[in-house]
């Protein structure tokens, strides 16, 4: 069995963009701010065009948003 995990950068950056809110953010991308404090949470994955807005609203390439790791015992 495997255990996959999806991480992200979002509240670094956000804070590290003009001290962004989840509000901003989610204005942004065109999502509710508890869509995106699911997402920073780990709680919740967004679909790859969400993803995509996500780290475009950033202006970074989509790795630097979000990290995925599939561990296997």
């Amino acid at each position: 069995m495997s255990s996959d995990r999806l991480s992200n950068q979002i509240r670094r950056l956000r804070l590290d963009n003009g001290r962004m809110t989840q509000q901003d953010l989610a204005d942004k991308v065109g999502v509710t701010r508890q869509t995106i404090i699911a997402i920073e949470a780990g709680k919740y994955a967004p679909s790859l065009p969400l993803a995509f807005r996500i780290a475009n609203a950033f202006g970074v390439p989509i790795e630097q948003v979000f990290q995925y790791d599939n561990e296997k015992p």
